[in-house]
């Protein structure tokens, strides 16, 4: 795969360019504004970066051109279909058309690995599925006889794959259904994984993390199951707040079941030079607000317990709602990747009725199969926001990404 940058006033100065040298076949991966350097640089206009991909043909032997129906559609697939999905990106937000806004402060490490994921989710599954299940030679009219039972069988894989990785069948049969003239014959592959590519990506939507309050502090909820990494979650929140952001941050604690998780988070609390306090009651809560109204932050872990436990919600509830009118609030829901699907169903309901939150999941890295993600994504409608992938603090968390996860859903590698 061949991978440049160009630059030049516009950005379709700069994708004419880029055609010139690579020609037609490039697919347009991302957009920036590129500051000029030097000593007079600032007599000069700033300049349009675009950073394209283009699939390789590989040699092939002269005794030997012609490839499988499937893999011919699939490699067709690879570069439109990337095409095809950033283009809906754009147009639902999710990839910036205007250089000089969200893009302005990427790196280009972070430029390269967003196009390695969206290209390896689609060449992954002729890697490791397409090529393995069909070895037939098939000549240009054979081709086009068996196009319509070679989108059903291709559907069948992307179905199958979905399952594979716990998506449950009646979102993947959703997914499967909302195709378009799927029934219609010579539906090309390319149509195909893009239109599931991009449903997938934007059901799960843009990442929704914590942000500033618009007047003084704000204050955040972690609730959730016991065991699932609240307070190890807590504390990589609060570190990137400190550490690289400089926030004002407070860590109360209303656990005050488990002597051992106030512990932890005090610690946190005493290395990170930030006040600490454990809270037993929504009057004290209510307390801590005036006391600390002029720090950024106020992160606050609560008890894990049993769903089914009529006192602990209620409790919880009046907890969650004691602060809405005194502060600028919102609550973060965290659960594990490895919970099953129907307690995590049970879980979620649990704590829907108690009050709007977003989602947060964790333990990645004790996983291979994400479709739990998609499934509660679905389920509840609650906005993701991050996931964990092991126990370091502050570096094994970060921001919800789609795209990457959906790569994993429809077959590709982990990363």
């Amino acid at each position: 795969m061949i991978i440049k940058k160009y630059q030049a006033k516009t950005e379709a100065e700069a994708l004419e360019n880029a055609k010139k040298e690579l020609g037609q076949g490039i697919v347009l991966m991302n957009v920036r504004p590129v500051k000029p350097k030097g000593l007079f640089s600032f007599l000069k206009s700033p300049v349009t970066e675009i950073t394209v991909a283009l699939e390789e043909e590989p040699e092939q032997p002269k005794t030997d051109r012609r490839e499988t129906a499937q893999t011919i559609a699939f490699h067709s697939a690879v570069s439109e279909a990337a095409q095809a999905v950033t283009e809906k990106l754009k147009e639902s937000g999710d990839i910036d058309r205007e250089p000089g806004r969200a893009q302005e402060n990427r790196t280009d490490g972070r430029n390269k690995k967003e196009i390695e994921e969206r290209l390896d989710n689609l060449r992954s599954l002729i890697e490791e599925n397409l090529v393995k299940s069909d070895k037939t030679v098939v000549t240009k009219e054979e081709e086009d006889t068996n196009t319509e039972s070679e989108s059903v069988a291709f559907l069948k894989l992307l179905y199958n794959t979905m399952i594979a990785n716990e998506i449950h069948e009646k979102y993947a049969n959703q997914f499967i259904d909302n195709l378009e003239k799927i029934d219609q014959p010579n539906v090309p592959m390319d149509y195909i994984l893009s239109g599931i590519y991009q449903k997938m990506v934007l059901k799960f939507g843009v990442s929704s993390v914590i942000t500033p309050a618009e007047n003084g502090a704000k204050l955040v909820f972690f609730i959730g199951p016991t065991g699932v990494g609240k307070t190890t979650t807590i504390a990589k929140i609060a570190s990137k707040f400190c550490v690289e952001q400089k926030k004002k941050v407070v860590l109360l604690t209303a656990d005050t079941y488990r002597i051992a998780a106030a512990e932890q988070l005090r610690t946190y609390a005493s290395i990170l030079d930030i006040p600490f306090r454990v809270i037993y009651s929504p009057e004290e809560i209510q307390s801590a607000i005036r006391d600390f109204q002029n720090v950024d932050y106020i992160l606050v872990d609560t008890a894990g317990h049993s769903h089914n436990n009529e006192a602990q919600r209620e409790a919880m509830k009046e907890l969650l709602h004691s602060v809405d009118d005194l502060i600028e609030s919102e609550t973060y829901l965290v659960v594990s990747a490895t919970t099953k699907y129907r307690d995590l169903i049970s879980i979620t309901d649990t704590y829907t009725d108690m009050v709007r939150y977003k989602l947060i999941f964790t333990k990645l890295d004790e996983t291979q199969l994400l479709g739990n993600l998609l499934n509660v994504r679905m389920h509840t409608g609650a906005e993701m926001s991050y996931v964990t992938c092991g126990q370091n603090v502050p570096d094994d968390i970060e921001e919800f990404n789609p795209q990457k996860t959906v790569k994993q859903l429809l077959g590709g590698k982990k990363q």
